[in-house]
């Protein structure tokens, strides 16, 4: 299928870049480290704990920080990834090979989009072997872990998505980088601004629009449709956006 066939080339090429090593090795060393720590902090906290009934367990104060510190740290880390999806080959003047071979723009973008998130998946993997490490030692919530590595997987989804739109855009990586950033931070922090509005119903849809309040109830354990939905919309408009702009690239050509 041809959008495997350029999903294995868009995944090969990024580990045949340094870039993708440097973000894989320090995305790591960073988590391992925040890991470790919140462990040091359990472990000492332990006799405090059995005293209290119902007292977190390990899955709510060692893996749910965890998953929130990569959710944070990856928004900084996959504009850096997606920057040149699109905006590079344009820069290269390689856009045009590539949207007169004979592969529809659906399959490159699609293409494109599954090459990176098969790098996500390989370091949310890498991510989740931390927690599961847990279980040689003791128990741990397996559900609420299930749901914070799908919350951050369709996190992990819906920023891959905006950024191919934002590569798309322009003819220069850095300004799809920085533009990235700034509408991740935007749908992120979204949410305080709901808070801080009085019409009810505003709030209601700042809130829906955040992608951190979301990504917050998946992290408790809640599967409730609507997030789900939602992420699934949200990469949906952004790829099919994508596609169109694609698709307006090659009716200039």
């Amino acid at each position: 299928m041809m959008i495997l066939t350029l999903a294995q080339r868009e995944l090969r090429s990024l580990f045949l870049s340094p870039l993708a090593w440097s973000i894989l090795a320090i995305v790591q060393f960073i988590l391992a480290y925040l890991f470790l720590s919140q462990l040091n902090e359990f472990i000492i906290l332990q006799p405090q704990l059995k005293m209290i009934d119902n007292a977190p367990g390990a899955t709510e104060l060692i893996i749910a920080p965890l998953y929130g510190s990569a959710a944070f740290i990856m928004m900084m880390v996959i504009p850096l990834l997606t920057m040149r999806l699109i905006s590079e080959e344009r820069r290269n003047k390689s856009l045009a090979l590539l949207l007169s071979a004979p592969v529809s723009m659906s399959e490159i973008i699609i293409g494109k989009f599954l090459g990176i998130m098969g790098f996500l998946l390989l370091m949310t993997a890498l991510i989740s072997i931390m927690p599961v490490a847990l279980l040689t030692a003791g128990s741990i919530d397996l559900g609420l872990l299930s749901a914070m590595i799908l919350g951050l997987v369709l996190l992990l989804a819906g920023f891959t998505a905006l950024g191919l739109y934002m590569s798309t855009l322009t003819l220069q990586p850095t300004v799809a980088a920085v533009s990235t950033f700034g509408a991740l931070l935007l749908l992120w922090i979204v949410d305080w601004a709901g808070d801080k509005v009085g019409h009810e119903s505003a709030s209601g849809l700042l809130s829906y629009l955040s992608m951190l309040r979301h990504f917050e109830s998946l992290g408790k354990g809640v599967f409730n449709s609507s997030d789900i939905i939602y992420y699934l919309l949200f990469i949906t408009v952004f790829i099919v956006l994508s596609i169109r702009r694609l698709d307006a690239d090659r009716l200039q050509h």
